[in-house]
C-alpha cells in the first residue's frame, strides 16, 4: 500500500475506493459503502478491506453534524447522495475493529507520530459517527420551598 499521509484517503487503496465511488451510479454507491463495512465488521481473520472501510466511514461522517468534508483531492470528487443513517453505526463498529487490530493498518506506519495521528483521525471519525448520548442532567429542585 502506498501511503502519503494520515488522512482517510491518503493511501492507494482508499484512493482507488474513492474512484470506485465516483465511477459508480448514484444508486450503487450505498451498496459499495455498506458492502465494505459489513465485510470489515464480519471478517474472521485479516481485515483486508480496512483502508476502504476507513474511507467509507469518512464519507458517512461528512454527512453527520460535526463531520468534516471529504477532501476531493484524494477522496471522492462526486457529490455523494445522503446515505442511510443505519450505516453510521456500522461504520463506527468497523472503525473500532480496525483501530484495535494491532497487526493491521496501525502497524503500517514507520514513524510512531504518524500512527498516533492516524489513530486520532480514526477516533475523530468514530466520535462523529457514534456520538455519546446527550447528557441527562436532571435539574435539582429545592424541596424545602
Amino acid at each position: 500500500m502506498g501511503t502519503w499521509g494520515t488522512g482517510p484517503f491518503d493511501n492507494d487503496t482508499a484512493a482507488d475506493f474513492a474512484n470506485a465511488l465516483d465511477d459508480a451510479g448514484a444508486e450503487e454507491r450505498e451498496a459499495l459503502i455498506r458492502g465494505v463495512l459489513v465485510r470489515t465488521v464480519n471478517a474472521t481473520d485479516e481485515l483486508s478491506e480496512a483502508e476502504e472501510a476507513v474511507g467509507a466511514a469518512a464519507v458517512l461522517a461528512s454527512q453527520c453534524p460535526g463531520g468534516q468534508p471529504v477532501d476531493p483531492v484524494c477522496g471522492p470528487e462526486t457529490l455523494m447522495p445522503e446515505f442511510s443513517t443505519d450505516l453510521r453505526v456500522l461504520a463506527a463498529e468497523a472503525l473500532t475493529r480496525i483501530a484495535s487490530d494491532d497487526d493491521g493498518l496501525v502497524s503500517n506506519w514507520v514513524e510512531p507520530g504518524d500512527a498516533h495521528r492516524w489513530l486520532a483521525m480514526v477516533a475523530a471519525l468514530r466520535a462523529v459517527l457514534d456520538p455519546p448520548p446527550p447528557s441527562m442532567d436532571i435539574p435539582l429542585f429545592d424541596l424545602e420551598s
